[in-house]
């Protein structure tokens, strides 16, 4: 078999560097023959992985969500399925979290010999590719705002910070979501959409399937012109206390769904996977089952 491993040198405070002799003997000793490549720009992993994805069998990477982002678009645009081994180095980390692997690199290099390849679903918005987050409106910036030397001295308390500092510009997003089966018309302080357990280091929504070829889809209605501070609070509490409760609440729409358009302002920013995704109106769609991570063996 050949393999690669894929890094960034900035994540999880350059640790990669110290570990690369365990990560590659580890890869070796089990895998075989495995190639290296350190990124050196925004977007690297993705641009190499489209044309190469197809000469390796499994594809290991070492960084946040967004790295791991740019190794999934990759392989989806390159038509190859390698199965990816991650090792979670980033902030937050949500993926690892849904999927049990440990933020112990030590613990998380042991997975990659030790644990199975797991099914998992991608999303696309528009051409873009997403595995576990799409969202807009209240706190939805932070995420790409929020600066690496922020995220380095304070870890997920900076996205707390910059998010706070939304509440004093944000405005309610006039959007259209429909289906074959539903129109809706509505303004919301947060559109969020889930195929994950974890979002910004939250565990919000426990009960997730990450493979069944659908998203949670929850609307948090507002005013018209205003962000109301019962909006806030509600928001809030949905972070604090998981998205089963605020499916129950009459002010939140939820839906679990395969496709959907969303229609808004060309102006509105779309998160996707954490970064900056795209602006305004959006085709939504689940690819089940499309790719597989290693992940540790269930007890």
């Amino acid at each position: 078999m050949k393999n690669i491993f894929i890094y960034n040198p900035e994540s999880g405070n350059g640790k990669v560097k110290k570990y690369l002799p365990l990560i590659l003997s580890t890869i070796n000793n089990k895998y075989g023959e495995v190639d290296c490549l350190e990124t050196t720009h925004a977007g690297h992993a993705h641009e190499y992985l489209k044309e190469h994805a197809h000469e390796f069998d499994y594809v290991f990477v070492a960084g946040g969500d967004g790295t791991l982002n740019e190794t999934v678009s990759g392989i989806m645009e390159s038509g190859s399925r390698p199965v990816i081994g991650y090792l979670p180095t980033g902030t937050c980390n949500d993926v690892a979290h849904s999927l049990g692997i440990s933020k112990n690199i030590k613990k998380a290099i042991k997975n990659l010999a030790s644990g199975t390849p797991t099914y998992h679903d991608v999303f696309s918005v528009n051409n873009r590719f997403g595995i576990y987050v799409c969202c807009a409106g209240l706190f939805t910036k932070s995420s790409y705002t929020t600066k690496r030397k922020e995220k380095k001295s304070l870890g997920k308390i900076a996205y707390f910070f910059n998010g706070i500092k939304e509440l004093f510009s944000a405005k309610p997003i006039k959007l259209e979501l429909e289906t074959n089966e539903v129109k809706i018309s509505t303004s919301v302080a947060l559109l969020l959409i889930l195929n994950s357990k974890s979002v910004a280091g939250f565990k919000l929504n426990k009960d997730a399937d990450l493979d069944n070829g659908k998203v949670d889809v929850l609307l948090f209605h507002s005013h018209e012109k205003h962000i109301l501070l019962s909006e806030i609070l509600r928001i809030t509490h949905t972070f604090l206390f998981g998205v089963n409760r605020a499916k129950k609440n009459k002010h939140v729409t939820y839906l679990n769904l395969s496709s959907f358009t969303i229609k808004t302002d060309k102006s509105i920013a779309i998160n996707l996977d954490g970064e900056h995704g795209i602006k305004g109106s959006f085709e939504f769609k689940v690819y089940e089952k499309q790719i597989k991570i290693i992940a540790p063996n269930k007890k």
